[in-house]
């Protein structure tokens, strides 16, 4: 018989309303955490800003995948069209800057090539696919997508207590706070 150990992720605190969530993300902010995060049903004006969170780096992902598929086009147009199998009009050598047909294809590889970058990317970023997340073992974490609004500050973070996060949640004006657990 096996038996599942079970490891503290965090705590759960639910929140009457968006502008409470904005007020209590300050809070927790200014409080020095740094592994938390807010959960609402719709997005909320100003809340990355609230949180002390950066500008993400996925615009130069997706920069980099664009400069990476012009050059695979260049590369490719010149291989083919001047090293492989020159194409001699007119008696004018090989050049693939003057041939119109190149461009398309240039295009059409920038984009493809950002457009991977940008999902790659993304999905590096928020660490996905990851098929369970301990919240959803929560009883009220549900509500997330519908009514409910949250803030999670996971045990990891190097300024958490289990009775001095409770409580900083209760002070601020957290309900229904819930000590989340993950199965090891």
């Amino acid at each position: 018989m096996s038996t599942t150990r079970k490891r503290v992720y965090g705590y759960l605190a639910e929140f009457s309303s968006a502008s409470t969530l904005y007020k209590a993300a300050e809070q927790i902010r200014d409080a020095g955490f740094q592994k938390w995060d807010c959960y609402s049903p719709y997005p909320i004006h100003g809340l990355d800003g609230a949180m002390g969170l950066k500008r993400s780096i996925l615009p130069w992902f997706v920069f980099c995948g664009g400069c990476a598929g012009l050059a695979t086009a260049f590369a490719l147009a010149y291989v083919t069209q001047v090293e492989i199998y020159p194409t001699i009009v007119q008696a004018k050598p090989a050049n693939i800057f003057t041939v119109p047909a190149f461009f398309p294809i240039m295009f059409e590889l920038t984009i493809l090539f950002s457009g991977f970058a940008t999902l790659f990317g993304l999905l590096g970023l928020i660490q996905l696919p990851r098929l369970n997340h301990p919240l959803f073992a929560s009883k009220q974490f549900h509500r997330a997508t519908d009514d409910g609004f949250f803030i999670a500050i996971e045990a990891r973070d190097p300024k958490f207590s289990p009775q001095g996060t409770r409580d900083l949640l209760e002070n601020i004006g957290g309900k229904q706070i819930e000590l989340v657990e993950e199965e090891d």
